[in-house]
């Protein structure tokens, strides 16, 4: 059987850690939020983890953009490139831009993010990501037993809002029966200057005998200004009937719920 040999990059937004057998890096907390005014900076630390038991990683710090589509995947840009990007605002002190890790060190890093003292948009939250990249591939072995080289990179969603930002308010836009997907297609929007995340929770109501299903919670996440669909498939054990489909998206608090229905035959 041939050798194989891989480069694997992996780019990581929801989870803080990734490796196969004994190597990777975890970075910690996944996510950071700024609040600050014109010209004013604020510091965070996320701290960085060799996991490997015997690998030592070189590691990078740079920046990029990054956005959700309508589905709400996260794109991805080089630094600069969006009209909502904060990655020129966003600075780690000079050691620490490259540094080594021996297997089972951490260390913290340091981020700070500067507002200019004028800004060029009226936009009043903003992002950027911070990568953590593995300089020097490692070999290791795949679940196969295949023999790879393994490279890590990390992303830290960045977030910050200006202090005048404080609506957050979301609208369903419109709940469609799929007939032939067997799905409920809900559209919704953000219609606030804050980012918007919570859980959607779903129900289907059979009209005639009263009996209630209950789809598990679904996470999302938003940023102002985006347009989201999300295709709710309906339960395959879902008996044959006339339903109500209630869908709740919850985004904070009691003031911060949204609620639409759906009647619909299910055939």
């Amino acid at each position: 059987m041939s050798r194989l040999s891989l480069l694997l990059f992996s780019l990581l937004f929801l989870s803080s850690f990734h490796g196969y057998a004994q190597t990777g890096v975890s970075v910690s907390p996944p996510r950071l939020y700024f609040e600050s005014g014109n010209g004013n900076s604020n510091t965070q630390t996320i701290t960085v983890t060799n996991v490997s038991a015997k690998n030592s990683l070189d590691l990078a710090i740079s920046l990029g953009d990054w956005e959700y589509d309508g589905k709400g995947e996260n794109i991805t840009y080089p630094s600069n490139t969006l009209p909502t990007s904060c990655a020129s605002w966003v600075s780690v002190k000079k050691e620490e831009n490259y540094f080594t890790l021996a297997p089972g060190e951490k260390k913290d890093i340091e981020v700070t993010l500067t507002v200019p003292n004028a800004l060029s948009d009226q936009l009043a939250t903003h992002t950027a990501v911070l990568y953590v990249s593995q300089m020097n591939p490692v070999d290791d072995v795949d679940h196969k037993g295949a023999n790879i080289k393994v490279s890590i990179r990390s992303g830290i969603k960045l977030f910050h809002k200006l202090p005048a930002a404080k609506t957050k308010k979301l609208e369903i836009q419109n709940l469609v029966y799929g007939k032939t997907t067997h799905t409920i297609n809900l559209f919704f929007e953000n219609q606030g200057d804050l980012w918007g995340d919570g859980k959607i929770y779903t129900d289907f109501v059979n009209t005639q005998t009263g009996k209630k299903v209950s789809l598990d919670p679904v996470i999302f996440y938003t940023m102002p200004g985006n347009k989201r669909e999300m295709n709710i498939p309906i339960p395959a054990s879902l008996e044959k009937g006339k339903y109500t489909a209630s869908v709740m998206i919850d985004y904070g608090d009691n003031n911060n719920l949204e609620l639409g229905e759906l009647s619909f035959s299910y055939e």
